[in-house]
């Protein structure tokens, strides 16, 4: 029988219940199947995004045997990361896509609940802490904003002539164009209150 993954919440640790009467080889294998779902890619920095985890040295096992049966591949895909990487052979391919494509320059915001939110973790800078209510804006990649506890933080260095079109996406995120409008009214209602006392 194989192993029942749990769903977790976005940006949730990894929950695994592993079949009955098997031991921890077990859930170390699926652990790492949901973390590789997850990344793609998985190496040890980023276990600091998953706080209830098995050790790395357990997980390392099982991705060793997984890299032996061909199922991972093993090698350096993240750049400024030490140690072992492994990753799922169709990520390795849309990792070549990606580096090869033209950068857009299009901001991309993202939950701070989200799993992508490796801020502190791969990229410099501090933690964003993994609430549904803050965001994280990405460009090219990197993350260059975010809106925490009410207020914009800049994390990367962009152009004055982009600052506007990200900081709205930090604060707005990704909203369809009819809440996009009532956020707009909302917040020039809440901006009006604040200056009338």
């Amino acid at each position: 029988t194989p192993p029942t993954p749990l769903a977790p919440p976005p940006g949730g640790p990894v929950v695994v219940k592993p079949p009955p009467g098997e031991g921890e080889e077990a859930r170390a294998t699926s652990i790492v199947r949901v973390l590789l779902r997850r990344y793609g890619v998985v190496f040890r920095r980023l276990l600091d995004n998953e706080p209830r985890t098995l050790p790395w040295w357990q997980l390392v096992r099982a991705l060793r045997r997984m890299e032996a049966r061909g199922d991972v591949r093993g090698g350096r895909f993240v750049t400024g990361v030490s140690g072992e990487q492994f990753a799922l052979p169709e990520a390795v391919g849309l990792l070549r896509r990606i580096r090869r494509k033209a950068p857009s320059g299009r901001p991309v915001p993202v939950s701070a609940a989200d799993p992508l939110n490796l801020t502190g973790i791969l990229a410099p800078g501090p933690r964003i802490a993994k609430s549904t209510r803050s965001r994280v804006v990405y460009r090219d990649g990197v993350p260059v904003a975010a809106h925490e506890g009410g207020a914009f933080v800049r994390l990367g260095e962009y152009d004055d002539a982009v600052a506007n079109q990200i900081e709205r996406a930090a604060r707005i995120g990704s909203l369809p164009p009819a809440l996009r409008s009532y956020m707009g009214r909302k917040r020039r209602a809440a901006a009006a209150g604040r200056t009338n006392t």
